[in-house]
Formats: structure tokens, C-alpha cells, sequence
């Protein structure tokens, strides 16, 4: 009973609280109702309400467009405040308009006090509320103006009406209120718009003007009307000229208007009396004061992206360009700030493309955000920036530099006397006379003479302003060329800074700069850039210089200020290199090899090409080869520095010896050479002598890298399959190898053509006719490369600008097509270079970028560019006319073709081998030395056979008359005669494999079996079988052999021997 109790009570609680919960939820709903109810109704009213206002507000401003009477300001002022109430900016954005309408309205009434909107301010009830009420009607405006589109018709209205509405209640001048008796109250009107002023600001009013000139600026054409941006620069100038151009005031005005992209070009071209504000207010040297100091200009730049920093560089030097005065005042300030802002830039300007780079298209790749919206405006922003480059501005920044005067020398130079080559030597003494007798009675800068202290305010100037236009280059890459062209375009700046350079210092030009390496002060890093922007200016210069401009009409540079020049560079690269400067050398120091030693190097292959420089010039007597040798056997790196980049330092002859020690030591590498121990693997191929080119690309081209460089016999078969007498001892391979030269590279087989004029070989464009024509190169290249490997001279002139190729020139920024071209086609060159001279209207020649050829009998079109002949040459493009003629001529024409023979010429000879001669020096390396043949050498390196010796009278009577009676063209035939090549070794005869021999001969080739006791007893004492006289003299060029009959008279032998050159006779295995 007990239990059933309490399970009652229980149930009883369990109710209760059920009933409790109940009433409770009851309670909540009831008063979540009520609070719904009176949400909605709440917001039923406010829309009701907001109907209503609006409502009213609509017929409000409908009776005022009706024409009915005009509405007093209160009514204006009523009404706005009701609109403002419930402003919405989506919904209210066309009675906003007419709010705006109907307030400049008023403000345009005549003598209707109480008419004008602004008489309210003059309230003391409304003043306050006037004052809240235009501030916020104003934010409203620059709100809408953050939002609309210039470009777009009915948005640029809307522009034209908010800006109105700024620009009438920021300033008092239009207020009709204060005219006459009214002018009492100008000052405390002024005041009211300080106010207005001073809130926008707060609010962020310069963010809003930039926005709204982004919009309208940033693109090729400004979509903003003249109107529309002579209010917006007037706002925002207001607020600098009210605060007497204070520091924040001048700051937001940089960071937010002047770093629009070119408002300065904008503001020129379409209301330039704006400009005349900025005149007028000296804004550009406030400008340059605020940012010389330094804090506040790295304030500034971190403000602004990379983009918009460059977009305030340009502004500046736009502004620059156009105030001379301040520019003459304030170069240090104005210089210093550009250089500062560069330098900024340049933190993010990255050598790569990488995952946090961005392509920017005047930085290039840049590791800070890139506003791609700007990209329009670059070109705008470039043609600001050239004026930094320009003449104009140049005249104004070097002024010190241009005034000198350069020394005058009235009296005549005498030519050096040094010696020349034989082949240069009357061209070139007509050239020094010329150079020297022209620039003489003109001026004198020959040797460094100093005397002028570094630490001199003029020298300081000159410095930064060297140390802008160095930054300038590293910082705008993409516009590189542009700048130097700009730089480079007043002849005298460069000779005058040259003169500048060598009054430096106390003994002037190379000390100086050598102790300026050494030390790591600001100073010295000034005077180095000083020296690396006229190295790159310098090499910029005469790289787009042709011939007739450098060496005749000699622009800029004279030739003797290149010849001092060039020893000056040279020195100074050679004692960085020797120094061990360049071994540790990073960034700047670096950056200054590479420019001197690229001025260097564009100077001594313009030499090289054409002389202008002295024999011996290159050279530098206190390096001994021998020390530089043993440095390069212990992997000096000073030593390997030097040969990688001058080795013309080093005579040529040891760097022949040099280039064949490297060869004897792969050689012995790769076991190529015999030893007491083991012999190399030697490989026999077996060569028709009808069909030697064919047999021999056949059976070589499938040969490793190594076996061709290793040893390879040759047997040949005649026409009957018979093989032919005779062994190898390398002779028969040389016969081989000449043979196969002289097939390939002869014009009528068409692998290879020859240069109009001096008839000098390349590969030909037609050569693809041949099947498998790339292969034959790539054969051709092993097969030239085998000679030289070997030590083999062959008799095949190549034309310079395939020399080039074959060194890699081709791939150097400085290589200039045009400059080579003479050396393919001197009538070609000519033609090109006279377009270039051309005064009239190119285009009246109806030249198109494309080349016309003859090819087999048919006319084909070659387009330089893509749709190259629908595009006329015009005097814009003609200069890329010209460089893009000269490269498809020497380079697209025969691209394949070039390549596939290096290829096969570098599987043999290494590049870095043959990268220390110049092209005229590696043709020499193939074909042997162009100087007269050294009689006494081949003397010297002479051996007899059958019964001949040194004091026999037919070999004394031979030396005698290749010494006396032949001239040098015939002693050159005898060499070819006997070796198949005119030249002599590089390095003498010594060199010469197998050894020159002469051997006495009875009989005629065909019944000859070799020496005897009997035939070389006979030519010992001079016996003879029979008289020889009828016989000619023959030769195995294989063997380097001269077979000689035993002639009785000097005479007879004198005739033989000229008949026998003459008609080549030859060629045979004995």
C-alpha cells in the first residue's frame, strides 16, 4: 500500500510540472508574438513611412521640374533631410540626383537670397545642421563617384554633377551670397568649407579622387572630359593650398593623385592650365623637398605598390622636364629622390620567372603585386619616363660634364710606328693617317692625365647623377635598349665623360678606379657606377654603329680615344681578373666586370674584323705565358678566369700551343696515344677511290666520339677493285682527309657556297636538296674538326660571319648581324646601309618585310616577320628592316644547316677550346698561318731521301731558288704542291705531320719501287742513270713528300719546278 502511494505522488509531481512548462511555453509564445507583432509593425511603419517620405520628396522635386515657383533653400534643406533620413543608396540614387540638381540650381539663381541652398548657413538655428547636413550630402557624392564608370555615357554625366556639387560647396568663389556688401563674410564662409574640407578628408576623400582618375586615366585613352579632370585636380589641391602645403597634405596628395598613372601627360593635353596651377604654387619643388628627405620617401614607396612608385616616377620627371629652373636648382635633391625611388623598385625587380614573381611590362619579372589594370597605361608611363633619357633632360643633369671643353691640339699626330701585318699594312696606314689628320685639329684626349679631386662637389654631381642612370638600367629591364639609345643619342656626352673619367684622381683614370674596387665605401661604389653606365653606353653605342659611322665619319669616338680606351679597359679587366677580385666578385662588383669587360670585348672584335688598334695592342707584356701555364697545370683559378674571358692577353702562337696541349692531354685520357705499355685501338676502314665522299660518310659517320678522335687507317681501291699500295702511317688518312675536304666543300656539289667578292665558304641555303643533308653537315663538322684535332692544315677560306657561328658569337647580346654582313655580301651591305642613310620617306621605295629570292628558278617569298609582306618599311622600322634582313640572310637561311655542322664539329673539338681565338685566328687554326712561309724553318725541318742531303747541289740550288727567284704567291703554290695547303703550321714546321721530305727520284712514278743501295749511292754522288730533263718534279701530298729528279742544271731545275706548281701536278701515292 505504502509503495502504491508514492507512486501516486509521483505522478502527481510529473503533472504539475508538465502544466507548469506548458504555461511557460504559453507565456513565450504569447510574448514572442507581441515582439513579432511589433517588429512588423515597426517595420511596416518605417516602410510606410519611408513610402510616404518619398513620396513626398518625388512631388517635391516633380512640381520643381514642372516649372512651378522656385523652392526656398528651407524647403531644400527640409526636404533633403528627409531623404537623408531614409537614404538608401541602391533606392534613392535617382532622388539623390535631383537633390543635387535642385541644390546647384539654387546655388544659380540671381538676387534670391533666399533661394540659394548656402544662405542657410547664415542661421543661427540651421547653421550647425546646414554644416552636418552638406557633409553628408557630399560624402554621398564621393561614395557614388568610388562607384561609377567614366567610360560609360550616362555614369560620366553623373561624374560631371557630383564633382559640381564638391567642387561648389569646398569653395566659396562661386557663392553668389558673398558678392557685394556679402564680402564681409567671406572669412567665415572660408572656415565653413575648411570644415566641409577637413571631414571629407578624414573620410577618405583622396582615396576617392583616386579611385575616380584611375577609372578615367589608366588606359590608352582617357575616358575623363576636360571639365571632369580640371575639377578633380582642383579638389584635390584645395585642401594642400588650404593648409600652406603642409607635410600630410603633400604626402596624400603623392600617394593618392600623382601616383595615377601619367596625370601629368593627362592634365597637359587636356587642360593644361591646370599645369600652370602647379607652376604657379611650385608644387614640383615641394614635391622634391618633401621627398629628398628620406624617412619620408621610403614612407611614401611603402604606401604605394611597385606599379604605382613608377607611376609617381614618371609624374615627376614629367614635371621635371617641363620646369628647368627647379631642375637646375634642386639636381642633387631631384636626382637623389629618383634614385631612391629606383632603388625601392628594384628590391622586387627579379632576374626569373619564379612561383612569386609577377611579369610586369616595363620592371619585367617583379616579386611584388602587379595592378595588371594598369598595363594600359604603360606605354604612357614609358614615354614619361623617356623624358629622363632625353635630350633635353640629359643637357640639364650632365651640364658640368657637356660645358668642358675638350683639349685643343692644333698640331698634326704623328702616325704610330708600330709594325703591321704585310695584308693590313696599307689600308691601315691610310686609316691612321685619315683618323689621325681629322679628329687631331679637333681635339686630344689620349692618356689619362687626373688632377681633379674626387671628394669636389662637381665630381659628387656627376657621380649621382651616373648612379641614377645606372639604377635606371637595372631597374626598368624591359626598356634597357631605350634608355642607352636615349643615352647614346648626343655624340659629345660620351667623349666628354670619357675626359672626365680621366682627370680623376691624382695620376688619373686606372688607379683610381683599381683602389676604388678595394674599398667598400659610398664613394668609391659612385665612381665605379660612373664607370659601368660609360662602359655600357659605350659598347651600346658602337654596337649599333656600322663601319662607315665608326671608322670613318667616326661619331662620337675618334679612333685613336678607342685605341686608349681599350687599353684602359683592358688593363683594368686584366688586373681584376689577376688580382683575384673577380674569383670573390658578387653583385655590384660583378655586375661592373661584366660591363667593362663587354666593352672590352665589343671593341676587340670590332678590331679583330677591322683593324683600328696597333699591332701588339691587345697584349700585356708583364703576364709571361710560361707563369700563366704552370697556373692553369695546378687549376689556378685566376689562370682559367683569364683564358675564359681575355685571352688575347696571351700571344697567339701559345695559345696555338695551349689549344694543342689540351689535345695531346684528351689524347692521352682516352688512351689515343701509343706507350711502351699498350697500344691505341686503331680503326681500318677501306675507301673506293670513285666513291671516297660516299664510302667515307658511310663507314665514319656511325664511328663513336672516341674512335673518330682516335686512330683510323685508311686503304684505298682503285677503279679496277684493286687495293692500292701503299701503308698508313697517318699519310694515306691525311690524303683521306684532304680529299674528302676539298669534295665537300667544293661549290658545284652545293653543301657550300662561296661569298660574292672575296669567294669565301658557308653553307649553302639550297643545300637541302641533298637527301639526308643535315647528316652530311653534321659529317662535315667531324670531318673539319678531325683536321683540326689532328694538326692537319686544310686550304678552306670560311666566310667571318660563319667563323663567328662556329665560336658562338652569334649567342652574344652584343652580336649585331649588320656588322658581319659584308663578309657574306659587301654590294648587299652597301644597299641595306643606304636605307638606313635614306633622308626621304622610305616607304616611297615600296620596300615590305620580306626577301624576294631566286631559288632554282623560282621566285619565293620569305616573310622576316609573320604577314612580313604585307607590312611596308617605313623610316619607324627601317632600322629593324635592316638587322632583320641581315639576320635571315646569315642566320634563318641557314640555321639547320650551321647547326647540324657544329654539332658534329663540337663532338670532337671542345667549344671552350677554340673559345679563346678570334674569328679571323680560328681560320688560321684551320688553314695555317696567312704570314710569308719562313724558308729557313722548312730548312730546319727537312728530311732527305735517296741519296739527297742539305749540301747537295740540286737541294742547295732548290732553297736558293724558292728564296730568290720565286715570289711569295709561288712559294706558296710549292707549299701546296707538296702539303695540298698554301699556309704554313701555326707554329712552324716543326708542326708539320708527317715531316716536309724530299727524296731523289730516277724513275717515273709508275716504275718506281722505292730507294736502293744503287739509287742512293747514284743521287749521293750525283750519278746519273740518265738525264732527267724531260721529267717533272711530282709529290705524295700525303706524306708531305717532294719527289725530285737529279736535274744537271739550276735553270732546268727552275723551269720544272715553276711548271710543275703551276700546273699542279700531283697528288699521288707513291
Amino acid at each position: 500500500m505504502f509503495s502504491a502511494s508514492q507512486s501516486s505522488k509521483a505522478q502527481f509531481l510529473d503533472k504539475a510540472r508538465q502544466a507548469r512548462e506548458e504555461r511557460r511555453e504559453l507565456k513565450e509564445r504569447e510574448r514572442a508574438a507581441v515582439q513579432i507583432q511589433a517588429l512588423v509593425r515597426r517595420f511596416l511603419c518605417r516602410c510606410h513611412l519611408q513610402k510616404e517620405i518619398r513620396r513626398e520628396v518625388e512631388d517635391f522635386f516633380g512640381s520643381a521640374e514642372s516649372g512651378a515657383s522656385k523652392r526656398s533653400a528651407l524647403s531644400v534643406f527640409r526636404i533633403a533631410r528627409k531623404l537623408l533620413f531614409v537614404f538608401n543608396h541602391k533606392e534613392d540614387k535617382e532622388r539623390f540626383e535631383k537633390l543635387c540638381r535642385c541644390i546647384l540650381n539654387s546655388m544659380d539663381v540671381e538676387n534670391e537670397p533666399k533661394v540659394w541652398y548656402v544662405s542657410l548657413a547664415l542661421s543661427k538655428d540651421l547653421t550647425l545642421l546646414w554644416i552636418k547636413q552638406i557633409k553628408d550630402i557630399l560624402w554621398f557624392c564621393c561614395e557614388f563617384l568610388k562607384q561609377l564608370k567614366p567610360d560609360i555615357l550616362q555614369d560620366s554625366r553623373l561624374v560631371s554633377l557630383h564633382l559640381t556639387m564638391l567642387v561648389t560647396f569646398t569653395d566659396t568663389s562661386t557663392w553668389k551670397i558673398l558678392r557685394g556688401k556679402g564680402e564681409t563674410l567671406r572669412p567665415a564662409m572660408n572656415h565653413i568649407c575648411a570644415n566641409i574640407m577637413g571631414h571629407l578628408n578624414q573620410k577618405g576623400f583622396y582615396s576617392v579622387l583616386q579611385i575616380l582618375l584611375t577609372n578615367g586615366l589608366a588606359r590608352s585613352r582617357p575616358s575623363l572630359s576636360k571639365g571632369s579632370l580640371t575639377a578633380i585636380f582642383s579638389l584635390a589641391l584645395r585642401p594642400v593650398v588650404a593648409a600652406q602645403f603642409s607635410d600630410n597634405l603633400l604626402r596624400s596628395f603623392l600617394i593618392h593623385i600623382m601616383s595615377v598613372p601619367a596625370i601629368m601627360t593627362h592634365l597637359a593635353t587636356l587642360t593644361p592650365e591646370r599645369l600652370a596651377v602647379i607652376e604657379s604654387h611650385d608644387l614640383f619643388r615641394k614635391f622634391i623637398i618633401f621627398l629628398s628627405r628620406e624617412a619620408q620617401c621610403r614612407d611614401v614607396c611603402v604606401c604605394l605598390e611597385g606599379s604605382h612608385t613608377l607611376c609617381l616616377l614618371g609624374n615627376l620627371v614629367y614635371l621635371g622636364s617641363l620646369n628647368d629652373k627647379v631642375l637646375e636648382d634642386e639636381t642633387a635633391h631631384f636626382v637623389g629622390v629618383l634614385i631612391h625611388m629606383l632603388s625601392y623598385c628594384q628590391k622586387y625587380v627579379s632576374q626569373k620567372k619564379s612561383n612569386l614573381t609577377h611579369w610586369h611590362p616595363v620592371l619585367g619579372w617583379f616579386s611584388q603585386s602587379v595592378d595588371y589594370g594598369l598595363n594600359e597605361s604603360m606605354p604612357l608611363l614609358t614615354k614619361q619616363l623617356q623624358h629622363l633619357w632625353g635630350v633635353h633632360m640629359i643637357r640639364i643633369l650632365f651640364s658640368d660634364v657637356l660645358s668642358k671643353k675638350l683639349l685643343e691640339n692644333q698640331e698634326i699626330a704623328q702616325l704610330p710606328t708600330q709594325p703591321v701585318s704585310p695584308q693590313n699594312s696599307l689600308p691601315m696606314k691610310n686609316l691612321f693617317k685619315r683618323a689621325f689628320q681629322k679628329s687631331a685639329s679637333v681635339r686630344n684626349i689620349l692618356k689619362p692625365v687626373g688632377g681633379k679631386r674626387v671628394d669636389s662637389a662637381e665630381v659628387q654631381k656627376v657621380c649621382s647623377i651616373c648612379v641614377l642612370y645606372q639604377t635606371t638600367l637595372t631597374t626598368l629591364t624591359q626598356i634597357r635598349l631605350q634608355i642607352l639609345t636615349g643615352l647614346t643619342y648626343l655624340d659629345d656626352l660620351l667623349p666628354k665623360l670619357w675626359a672626365f673619367i680621366c682627370e680623376l684622381g691624382p695620376q688619373g683614370g686606372l688607379k683610381l678606379f683599381l683602389e676604388c674596387l678595394n674599398n667598400d665605401t659610398e664613394e668609391s661604389k659612385r665612381l665605379l657606377a660612373m664607370l659601368m653606365l660609360f662602359c655600357d653606353c659605350s659598347r651600346h653605342l658602337i654596337t649599333i654603329l656600322d663601319d662607315i659611322e665608326v671608322y670613318e665619319e667616326q661619331i662620337s669616338f675618334k679612333l685613336e680615344e678607342l685605341v686608349t680606351i681599350s687599353s684602359f679597359l683592358n688593363s683594368f679587366v686584366f688586373k681584376m681578373i689577376w688580382d683575384g677580385i673577380v674569383e670573390n666578385a658578387r653583385g655590384e662588383t660583378l655586375e661592373l666586370f661584366h660591363s667593362v669587360h663587354g666593352w672590352l670585348m665589343v671593341l676587340y672584335e670590332r678590331d679583330c674584323r677591322r683593324r683600328f688598334a696597333p699591332e701588339d695592342h691587345w697584349l700585356r707584356k708583364d703576364l709571361k705565358p710560361s707563369v700563366l701555364f704552370q697556373e692553369l697545370d695546378k687549376d689556378k683559378k685566376r689562370a682559367q678566369l683569364l683564358l675564359q674571358y681575355i685571352p688575347h692577353v696571351i700571344p697567339h702562337k701559345n695559345r696555338v700551343l695551349l689549344f694543342r696541349n689540351m689535345v695531346t692531354k684528351e689524347k692521352e685520357k682516352l688512351g689515343l696515344v701509343e706507350t711502351s705499355s699498350a697500344s691505341p685501338h686503331v680503326t681500318h676502314i677501306t675507301i673506293r677511290r670513285s666513291r671516297m665522299l660516299e664510302d667515307g660518310y658511310e663507314q665514319l659517320r656511325q664511328l663513336s666520339q672516341n674512335a673518330m678522335k682516335g686512330v683510323i687507317r685508311v686503304k684505298f681501291v682503285n677503279d679496277l677493285g684493286v687495293d692500292e699500295a701503299g701503308i698508313d702511317q697517318d699519310g694515306v688518312f691525311k690524303e683521306f682527309l684532304e680529299e674528302i675536304i676539298k669534295k665537300v666543300f667544293d661549290p658545284a656539289l652545293n653543301l657550300f657556297k662561296t661569298t660574292s667578292g672575296d669567294e669565301r665558304l658557308y653553307p649553302s641555303p639550297t643545300s637541302y636538296i641533298h637527301e639526308n643533308y643535315l647528316q652530311l653537315f653534321e659529317f662535315v663538322g667531324k670531318m673539319l674538326g678531325k683536321a683540326v684535332y689532328e694538326g692537319i692544315v686544310v686550304d678552306v677560306p670560311f666566310a667571318s660571319f660563319f667563323l663567328s657561328q662556329l665560336l658562338g658569337h652569334h649567342h652574344s647580346v652584343f652580336y649585331s648581324s649588320v656588322d658581319e654582313l659584308p663578309s657574306l655580301d659587301s654590294e648587299f651591305y652597301k644597299n641595306l646601309t643606304s636605307i638606313k642613310r635614306y633622308d626621304g620617306d622610305i616607304s616611297d621605295l615600296g620596300l615590305t618585310l620580306s626577301y624576294d629570292e631566286d631559288v632554282m628558278g623560282q621566285l619565293v617569298c620569305h616573310e622576316l616577320v609573320p604577314g612580313g609582306k604585307t607590312i611596308p618599311v617605313t623610316n619607324e622600322n627601317k632600322i629593324s628592316y635592316i638587322h632583320l634582313m641581315a639576320h635571315f640572310r646569315m642566320h634563318t637561311q641557314i640555321k639547320s644547316q650551321t647547326a647540324a655542322l657544329i654539332s658534329g664539329f663540337r663532338s670532337i673539338i671542345k667549344p671552350e677550346w677554340i673559345r679563346m681565338f678570334s674569328a679571323p685566328e680560328l681560320q688560321r687554326l684551320i688553314s695555317g698561318d696567312n704570314a710569308e712561309i719562313d724558308l729557313e724553318d722548312l730548312k730546319k725541318h727537312t728530311v732527305y731521301y735517296g741519296g739527297f742531303h742539305g749540301s747537295h747541289r740540286v737541294i742547295i740550288w732548290l732553297w736558293d731558288i724558292l728564296a730568290n727567284d720565286f715570289s711569295p704567291e709561288e712559294r706558296a703554290m710549292f707549299l701546296k704542291f707538296v702539303t695540298s695547303c698554301s699556309r704554313p703550321p701555326l707554329l712552324g714546321f716543326a708542326y708539320l705531320k708527317p715531316p716536309f721530305s724530299i727524296r731523289c727520284v730516277e724513275v717515273s712514278d709508275d716504275q718506281d719501287t722505292g730507294d736502293t743501295l744503287g739509287s742512293v749511292l747514284r743521287g749521293f754522288f750525283t750519278i746519273r742513270k740518265k738525264e732527267p730533263g724531260g721529267r717533272l718534279p711530282t709529290s705524295s701530298t700525303c706524306f708531305n713528300l717532294l719527289k725530285l729528279p737529279n736535274y744537271s742544271k739550276k735553270s732546268i731545275l727552275r723551269e720544272k719546278l715553276r711548271y710543275a706548281i703551276s700546273m699542279n701536278t700531283g697528288f699521288e701515292l707513291s
